[in-house]
């Protein structure tokens, strides 16, 4: 379980960097639940894909390799993933910009895919 799902979280990046908005949907449930940073709620694949093509098209890339993710099986299909993420802006890392990622994995027929997605800025007290 963990190594799939430690996969799927390398496909995010992968798919992220490449530009590759279906790609990157395609990594979600049809059905998922995708909570931005900002707090905007995108309601399945079609809207994660329809806001990452236009996110696509500015100098934002992700942060490869990183902390090791958090993955808590809750069942045999099921897993809580938490994990870190950086990024930088045309080729400048911005640690003002880095978050904590919570994510359901499930099982679907086709392979592990993400059911809901939170990210939130990381902050000082």
């Amino acid at each position: 379980m963990s190594a799939e799902i430690v996969r799927l979280l390398e496909r995010m990046t992968e798919t992220w960097n490449a530009g590759d908005a279906a790609g990157y949907a395609g990594l979600f449930t049809e059905d998922a639940d995708y909570i931005t940073f900002f707090g905007l709620h995108l309601k399945g694949r079609q809207a994660i894909e329809d806001a990452h093509r236009q996110l696509f098209r500015t100098p934002i890339k992700l942060a490869e390799g990183g902390a090791q993710p958090r993955i808590r099986p809750l069942a045999a299909d099921v897993a809580l993933v938490v994990t870190g993420g950086g990024s930088s802006v045309d080729g400048v890392p911005d640690p003002s910009r880095a978050s904590v990622i919570t994510l359901t994995a499930v099982r679907a027929p086709d392979g592990w895919r993400f059911a809901s997605f939170q990210n939130t800025r990381v902050s000082r007290p």
